[in-house]
């Protein structure tokens, strides 16, 4: 069923997909690096035009193939606090909507974040 002609481009798609999963799967560092790196290369040079969301990720990749292939060097590294951070940012802004006063954001601001703590505020008590 998938050999026919018209899901050739699903095919190569999936295959590329598989060789960029076993990358990351790779338990050895420098062997899924190198990998990543054949992939990011193959992607950048010979791709049919009909292709062409596998040609703008090979652009993609191409252009930011520092970023990628650090994800090998620095083991364990995650942009989930900043994410965390940027949630709590965007639930303080949605819960504080409609202040004009600065003074009161930003006691709203206080009081959803945990509330005044005694000792930096021993003057509000």
């Amino acid at each position: 069923m998938l050999a026919a002609d018209e899901h050739t481009q699903v095919d190569v798609t999936w295959w590329i997909y598989q060789r960029v999963v076993a990358a990351y799967r790779d338990p050895d560092r420098v062997r899924g690096r190198a990998r990543m790196r054949a992939v990011i290369t193959s992607l950048s040079v010979g791709v049919p035009a009909a292709l062409t969301e596998l040609t703008t990720l090979g652009r993609t990749l191409k252009r930011r193939a520092a970023d990628v292939l650090a994800y090998f060097q620095r083991p364990g590294t995650s942009n989930g606090p900043t994410e965390a951070i940027n949630g709590r940012l965007e639930h303080l802004r949605g819960t504080a909507l409609g202040f004009r006063n600065l003074g009161h954001y930003m006691l709203r601001s206080l009081l959803d974040t945990g509330g005044f703590r005694p000792l930096l505020h021993s003057l509000l008590r």
